[in-house]
């Protein structure tokens, strides 16, 4: 812009140069003189006429002292007649903010008295809108007229021709002035200077004729005029004598290129040329290159096409050249470099390529260069280190390479460098320190690697600093303290690791500081309290511990406090409420622990405070009431309890838009939130409120969120709850015990986007209000107590919805063509009702299918109708599908979730199964498919969970299987017909929970590398969890995690494990063929809840180790060959609940153990040489010890002889037992202390003891 002016400037100073060489027409000096009386009155008639609101007339007057009009202001008046010749009123500008003090009202016919009037500036006053006065015309002598930014309107007089002896016209900033022809200007021939800018032309066809006929123009302003374009006729008139050196034609939109014929014409003489943002639509004329006189040049926005003609490089004298905001294309032209009095380049925002070329180094007058928003590649040439004078460089949005160069450090004038976003690596170079003059530098958005060098530092007089989005690396160097004039600092978006280090707080001047999305680590330094300028604190998404620090309340200019996504521990510092310029508090995301303090309050400006996903505890401070400003409050994700009050933020019942508060512990009722008019979301879901929701809800008529879902809350939903939110898009209320009482002609004020009832009482119908939704893009009524048909009117809700749950119901009847009914859904889940008929053709968009627990029956071919590979999730189990499995796989190449299980599908397994790359979980169990795995399942390298129990499936159970599914967790081939040997490559599964080959024909020996199962080592997480997106062409997404189960055999009967599945670690090898010992290594499975080898024909030891299993449940070795006795680390498995060894050859005495005596003797039986308790059989010692008890009839006789001194001897240790034991506590007092804090810890542990065993019996009751 300086040069802009500048050049301005020079031209102007040109025509003022021509104009003062005429006689009269100079500035004199005032001498002492009298203006004539006449003169005098007509001025003062003048100044009647306008409103002086700022007295700026205060010197004219009829006072004594006040009678010279010639002394009065902007009054200029001829040094030999005495007689006005110049009245000079522009409306000056005030001192601090540029407003105009302007003259209002009207001008005064009187300015006719003053025949001499040469000069009449009246530039930047305000008249208000009223039309320009025609008498101006009958100024005959008029030389310079400057009526500019006055505020006229309506045309502009024709009269104005009779002022033939005008040299300087300025008519410019009267936007509602406009003309209709120009003819009127034909009769100024003098005149030199036109100014008629901002003012409308669209009608004035013949522009350029009469501007042709002012032979000594030299001055040409019709800037923003509406100017038609030149068209045919008017273009064989193009010659003019008028030596013009300065064109302004900018902000002619339908200026098109047929002007440059006109333009050209004045090649030799146009010293300043601006044609900027018309329509010129074309490629640049090599004719600029004729204009050597040229030194301004402004073609901006012009739609100009092609590529920069080398012409340009014969403008030698060009020193202002603006291109930018064009279409041009190609490269920067090499001639550049011939341009050396160019100061201002702008090339900016048009689609050139290529490198940056080295000729530009010779530009060494060149000020500011602007390239930004290009296609550059290349890197950026050293060359620039020669342009000495070089104050602002722009580089940025292109995709220049290569590092930043050294030659930089050179260029000590350079006061802002911009280079971001482009694809700069390496490093920053240390020579960038040199840059002494730097006050602005952006490098962010780039690929910089390494540290931030040390020498940024030495940049003392650096204000602003962009080094966001690269790849930075190392820490924050402390010499940043040193930048004492900084006051905006943004190192975002990188990994710089380390901690915060104290010398930042140094940096006092800092207003902004942006530290987010690195690695940084340690603890905020308490040096932060000294920034105490600093306004915008950005520090969130590193890894930060440690607490808030107390000093940070010392920063009073704080207005954004922001820290989330953090590690902080520790309390919410009390001094924060010394922060009394905070607008934004931002901690969510981190361990904060404790209550919100009520120093919070004292936050008088805070207008939004986030402390949600944090450990606070304890009631919401009622204090928070007092935040009349507040606008989003949102504490969602914590452990807060207690009651809102009724009365809850009423404070800010004008301003509060955001209150979320879900997801915490709090009791009570619904506040009635009763004038909050400006509340747009309320979110209370997941929270334990009760009672029934306030009607006074109906009256929030900006509200357009409602969450209030898992809940407990009671009673019934009418129109009175919803009558008035018509803003409203989203309604959550599922999961509580809510009754909607709504009648059925009832028109909602709303339309929905989310409509989220599940677990409401809807039915027995489908709601009639709902037929009024017309833009719904979820719907859940899932478990609402429908049991009807889907009426037609439902399906038009569908259209636009990308979620649609109605499961968990009892609804009837048969589905429509559901790709006709939904456009671009994701998600469509029916699942748990009583829909029949066959599978509808499904839309291709769709991501998750849940059909599962109806009566649909046929086949499924209607799959390989879906084109579009975006179904991740399929569940059509537990229906009455039948026929063959469809070989249309890979169209649905991208299935995560496969469940076909319970049905009738027969025939074998497809080898299309192998195209299911991106499949985890595959269930086909209990069906009636036939035949071996197909070995393309080995493709499938990403299951985690594979069900194919209880079909027909037969042949060896491929060793590949091992190899092939690195992260399978589950694998259950119970009830086929598998026959073979159990491969050793089965233990390369180290993932794996749940083992199931029960129920088949396999044989040979159990291999003793079943230790591999690591998984059964470790302790598992609670479930089996497949976290994955939902997307479709339309690019929408959600985020679903879908828990997987399985049907496991538990103590002889199935159960279904969803919720805890991941803690069940489970080997079933029973009812097969299986031969040889039980190996111990199975023993080192210390997680294993499950065993069981019975019903196979295992001979040998029980291995010894067996009671390793301290987390066993179930261990069932029944029906099998094991000889030898029961080892006695057995009994040591105190959570075993069931236990079966019969049916085999144990021997020897069960080992003694309250376990192992509490089972049934039907655990035991079927070994005969097995004895002890619980069996009746009595072991050989114990028969003996029996013996050993009888006393012979002599022994009797004897006794009773000494029966006598027995009791006698009893009695008298009696006696002094209890005296020796009692008269001690009595006279002792720690010895009695002592005595009764033994007895009370033996009472203790006799009633623990008694619970647990109690609960431990209900427990094997209940299996």
């Amino acid at each position: 812009m300086g040069s802009r002016s500048f050049q301005y400037f020079l031209v102007s100073f040109l025509v003022v140069l021509v104009l003062s060489a005429k006689p009269g027409l100079g500035s004199t000096v005032r001498k002492v003189t009298r203006c004539t009386e006449r003169e005098r009155q007509a001025l003062l008639h003048f100044k009647h006429g306008l409103v002086d609101d700022h007295d700026l007339l205060s010197s004219w007057g009829d006072e004594q002292d006040k009678k010279d009009c010639c002394r009065w202001r902007g009054v200029h008046c001829s040094k030999r007649s005495s007689q006005v010749v110049k009245l000079h009123l522009p409306a000056p500008p005030t001192e601090f903010d540029g407003v105009y003090q302007s003259l209002r009202g009207q001008i005064s016919p009187s300015l006719l008295e003053l025949e001499h009037l040469t000069h009449l500036d009246l530039s930047f006053n305000d008249f208000e809108g009223i039309p320009m006065p025609p008498f101006i015309a009958s100024l005959t002598k008029m030389q310079h007229l400057n009526l500019s930014h006055a505020n006229f309107t309506g045309s502009l007089p024709s009269q104005l021709g009779n002022l033939s002896n005008l040299i300087s016209l300025d008519l410019s900033l009267n936007d509602d002035l406009h003309s209709g022809s120009l003819e009127w200007l034909s009769h100024l021939s003098s005149l030199r200077l036109l100014d008629l800018s901002h003012v409308s032309m669209s009608k004035a066809t013949h522009w350029s004729q009469a501007i042709n006929k002012l032979p000594s123009l030299i001055h040409l302003n019709l800037g923003d005029c509406s100017l038609p374009p030149l068209t045919a006729p008017f273009l064989s008139h193009v010659n003019s004598s008028a030596p013009l050196a300065f064109l302004d034609l900018s902000d002619n939109y339908d200026l098109a290129s047929s002007v440059y014929p006109w333009v050209f014409n004045f090649s030799t003489t146009l010293v300043h040329l601006s044609i900027s943002e018309s329509n010129l639509n074309c490629l640049i004329p090599d004719a600029y290159g004729n204009m050597i006189s040229l030194a301004y040049l402004d073609l901006r926005a012009c739609a100009l096409k092609g590529e920069i003609p080398e012409a340009f490089g014969n403008m030698s004298s060009l020193t202002y050249l603006d291109l930018s905001e064009n279409q041009l294309q190609g490269p920067i032209p090499d001639a550049f470099g011939n341009m050396r009095s160019l100061k201002y380049l702008d090339l900016s925002q048009n689609q050139l390529q290529g490198s940056i070329p080295n000729t530009v180094g010779n530009l060494a007058s060149l000020e500011r260069l602007y390239l930004p928003v290009n296609r550059l590649l290349g890197s950026i040439p050293e060359a620039f280190g020669n342009m000495s004078s070089l104050t602002y460089l722009d580089l940025s949005e292109n995709q220049l390479q290569g590092s930043v160069p050294e030659a930089f450090g050179s260029l000590t004038s350079l006061t802002e460098l911009h280079l971001s976003s482009n694809r700069i690596h390496g490093s920053i170079p240390e020579a960038i320190g040199n840059m002494s003059s730097l006050k602005y530098l952006d490098i962010s958005s780039n690929q910089l690697q390494g540290s931030i060098p040390d020498t940024v530092g030495n940049l003392p007089s650096l204000e602003r600093l962009y080094l966001s989005q690269n790849q930075l690396q190392g820490s924050i160097p402390k010499a940043f303290g040193n930048m004492s004039a900084l006051t905006y600092l943004d190192l975002s978006h990188n990994q710089l690791q380390g901690s915060i280090s104290d010398e930042l707080g140094n940096m006092t001047s800092l207003t902004e500081l942006h530290l987010s999305q690195n690695q940084l680590q340690g603890s905020i330094p308490d040096t932060v309290g000294n920034m105490i300028s600093l306004e915008v604190f950005y520090l969130p998404d590193n890894q930060l511990q440690g607490s808030i620090p107390d000093t940070i309340g010392s920063m009073v200019s704080l207005q954004v406090l922001s820290l989330h996504w953090n590690q902080l521990q520790g309390s919410i510092p009390d001094r924060l409420g010394s922060m009394v310029s905070l607008q934004v508090l931002s901690l969510h995301g981190n361990q904060l622990q404790g209550s919100i303090p009520d120093t919070v309050a004292k936050l008088t400006f805070l207008e939004e405070l986030y402390l949600n996903e944090n450990k606070l505890e304890g009631e919401i401070p009622k204090s928070l009431g007092n935040l009349c400003s507040l606008q989003v409050l949102d504490l969602h994700s914590n452990n807060l309890s207690g009651q809102l009050p009724q009365d809850f933020l009423a404070c800010a019942n004008d301003t509060l838009e955001r209150l979320l508060l879900f997801d915490n512990q709090l009791r009570g009722s619904v506040p009635h939130f009763t004038g909050f008019s400006s509340l747009q979301v309320l979110s209370l879901g997941l929270n334990q409120l009760n009672g029934t929701l306030p009607k006074s809800i109906g009256h929030l008529a900006a509200l357009s969120e409602l969450d209030i879902h898992s809940n407990s809350l009671q009673g019934s939903i009418s129109e009175a709850h919803l009558f008035n939110l018509s803003e409203l898009f989203l309604l959550d209320l599922s999961s509580n015990s809510l009754t909607f009482n709504i009648s059925l002609e009832w028109v909602p004020p709303f339309q929905l986007s989310y409509l989220l009832l599940a677990s409401s009482k809807l039915g027995p119908r489908f709601p009639c209000w709902l037929r009024t939704q017309k833009y719904l893009i979820e719907i859940d009524i899932s478990n609402s107590e429908i049991s009807d048909a889907i009426p037609d009117w439902f399906w038009n809700l569908t259209s636009k919805a990308r979620t649609f749950n109605i499961s968990n119901n009892q609804i009837t009847g048969t589905l429509p063509n559901l790709s006709s009914k939904f456009h671009y859904p994701l998600y469509i889940d029916m699942s748990s009702n009583f829909l029949e008929s066959s599978i509808p053709r499904l839309p291709s968009s769709l991501s998750l299918l849940d059909l599962s627990n109806n009566k649909f029956s046929g086949s499924i071919s209607t799959l390989c109708a879906v084109t579009r590979p975006y179904l991740v999730h399929l569940d059509l189990s537990n229906n009455s599908l039948r026929g063959e499995l469809p070989k249309c796989w890979p169209h649905l190449k991208n299935l995560i979730v496969l469940n076909l299980e319970n049905n009738q599908f027969f025939g074998k397994i497809p080898t299309s199964f192998g195209s299911l790359q991106s499949i985890q979980t595959l269930h086909l169990r209990n069906n009636n498919l036939s035949g071996g795995m197909p070995s393309s399942l080995k493709n499938c390298k990403s299951l985690r969970f594979i069900d194919l129990g209880k079909n027909r499936l037969s042949g060896k159970i491929p060793p590949w299987i091992g190899g092939s599914f690195p992260r399978l967790m589950v694998l259950n081939l119970r009830s086929n017909m598998f026959s073979g040997s159990i491969c050793l490559e089965l233990c390369q599964l180290k993932k794996l929970q749940i083992l199931d080959l029960s129920s088949n024909n396999m044989s040979g020996t159990i291999p003793r590398c079943l230790s591999n199962f690591t998984a059964m080592i470790e302790k598992g997480s609670l479930t089996i969890v497949y976290n994955f997106s939902l997307h479709n062409s339309q690019m929408w997404y959600i985020h679903r995690a879908y828990v997987d189960s399985e049907l496991v055999k538990w103590k002889g009967r199935e159960f279904e494990y969803k919720n805890t599945l991941g803690l069940v670690k489970s080997i079933d090898l029973s009812s097969n063929k299986l031969m040889g010992e039980i190996p111990k290594e199975v023993t080192a499975l210390l997680e294993l809840v499950s065993l069981n080898f019975s019903r196979n024909n295992l001979t040998g030891l029980i291995p010894t180790t067996i009671g390793q299993l301290k987390s066993l449940d179930v261990l069932d070795l029944s029906r099998n060959r094991l000889i030898g006795e029961i080892p006695a680390s057995l009994s040591e498995i105190d959570r075993l609940s069931t236990l079966d060894l019969s049916n085999n050859n144990l021997s020897g005495k069960i080992p003694r153990g309250t376990q192992l005596q509490s089972f049934n003797t039907s655990a035991y039986e079927g070994n005969p040489t097995l004895c002890g308790l619980p069996l009746l059989k009595k072991c050989q010692g114990d028969r003996a010890k029996e013996a050993s008890n009888t006393y012979s009839h002599e022994d009797n006789v004897q006794q009773d002889g000494n029966d006598l001194w027995f009791y006698v001897s009893i009695t008298f240790g009696f006696i002094v037992g209890f005296w020796g034991v009692c008269g001690t506590l009595v006279l002792n007092n720690s010895w009695r202390y002592s005595y009764f804090q033994f007895l009370n810890k033996i009472k203790d542990w006799f009633y623990v003891t008694t619970i647990i065993n109690i609960a431990r019996l209900r427990r094997g009751l209940q299996h």
